[in-house]
């Protein structure tokens, strides 16, 4: 907010008698109800939205201001609902800035409002928020305004942004379990290390005698586990920390997405997921009327991983160059010969949208069998490690009772 404005909450009657609810920023109420009637509304009411004392809104950072692609999702399909049945954009981001229960988003569809308002375009509006809108959204609404068809578009960024969040649940189903599993197991093996190991230690010592290979072996991981866990603790918070700033480096890019595709098991699942969002995307946006040059540099982005974004801007010159565009991508592995001839086919016949379409369906079904695969596969596979680390401890650990008679005698 500038130096000298404050921000009100008003009501005004539209000219079909209706009351709309809003926010503007302004010197005083005076400011207010000019601006409203210069667009042509009456205003009913104008208070000034208090920021401090008892009616500020209390906000924790990083607690309930993240806004996901389901949040669009519903946003993009309740608005291109309104402008179908004739409401006015204005009002239509109104009404969903009112029912939205995101309340970051809630926040900033009141500030696009305000930007529509004065003016500005609405994918301008919606470019002012980069880290809210993705880029793909803004390009589609910028077709969408061009071409007169913005209801359509939002339908389309609507039914993208739940593929890509079905999309992403079916890779969650595939790791939650490992994931799960895995910290389980190392929580059991550390906390037995810790409090069950010294306490057989001390019952051996006490008894005297010399203690089986694999025992001595536990008993000191034990002893250096004592002293090493506070600095363990220390470096992998600082590697997590480390990891959130940079993790989407390009230098840490370079190493770790083609390493994604090459992982035993896993890369198909991401090669896959990959394809299947390039291709979703795309589709997306030559459907929407975007440029392909244009979508092509953005879907380069939005895809995850650097070796498609490569192939994208390869594809990107190609085209530029006058020459096809499914030719470069058979210079890319990561792109299966199917996809390729499939993109040839329909650039040939014209239909690259609904070719593009088909392909990112065939691979969500890909998708959807690969994780199923690998969770029918992963399950027997954890449970096989983790009787194996825990039971092994324990055989360790009770060897010695086997003796423990004779120490006694």
């Amino acid at each position: 907010m500038e130096k000298g404005t404050k921000t009100f909450e008003y009501a005004v009657r539209d000219r079909e008698g209706k009351i709309i609810k809003g926010r503007l920023e302004a010197a005083d109420q005076a400011a207010v109800a000019n601006k409203l009637r210069s667009i042509g509304v009456a205003p009913v009411s104008i208070n000034e939205v208090s920021t401090s004392g008892m009616n500020a809104e209390i906000r924790i950072p990083g607690l309930g201001d993240k806004i996901g692609m389901k949040d669009l999702a519903i946003m993009g399909r309740q608005l291109a609902t309104m402008i179908n049945s004739g409401l006015s954009l204005l009002r239509g981001l109104s009404i969903v800035a009112e029912q939205t229960e995101n309340k970051a988003l809630a926040r900033t569809l009141a500030q696009v409002r305000n930007n529509v308002e004065q003016g500005v375009a609405f994918s301008v509006a919606l470019g002012k928020h980069p880290h809210v809108f993705p880029p793909l959204m803004i390009n589609m609404v910028r077709a969408g305004e061009v071409g007169g068809f913005l209801d359509q578009v939002l339908v389309s960024v609507a039914d993208n942004f739940e593929a890509e969040v079905k999309l992403r649940s079916k890779i969650k189903s595939a790791m939650t379990y490992p994931v799960v599993v895995f910290v389980i197991a190392i929580l059991a093996t550390v906390g037995m290390l810790l409090f069950i190991v010294p306490v057989f230690e001390g019952m051996f010592e006490s008894l005297g005698g010399e203690l089986p290979g694999p025992t001595k072996v536990l008993v000191f991981l034990s002893g250096v586990l004592k002293w090493a866990v506070g600095p363990l603790v220390l470096a992998g918070g600082v590697f997590a920390w480390w990891w959130s700033k940079h993790k989407n480096d390009k230098a840490i890019r370079e190493r770790l997405d083609p390493l994604k595709l090459k992982i035993p098991v896993f890369g198909k699942l991401f090669q896959k997921v990959a394809v299947s969002r390039f291709a979703r995307n795309f589709g997306t946006m030559l459907k929407s009327g975007v440029p392909i040059l244009q979508a092509l540099d953005i879907v380069g982005e939005t895809s995850g991983n650097l070796v498609l974004e490569r192939a994208a801007h390869a594809v990107q010159e190609s085209v530029r160059s006058g020459q096809s565009l499914a030719g470069p991508l058979s210079l890319h592995p990561v792109f299966p010969p199917m996809v390729v001839q499939m993109m040839a086919v329909g650039e040939d016949t014209g239909a690259l949208d609904t070719m593009l379409e088909k392909i990112s369906d065939f691979y969500d079904q890909e998708v959807e069998a690969t994780t199923d695969a690998l969770t029918s596969l992963i399950e027997p596979l954890m449970i096989v490690v983790i009787g194996g680390v825990v039971g092994g401890m324990i055989v360790a650990l009770y060897l010695p009772i086997f003796s423990m008679f004779d120490l006694v005698g």
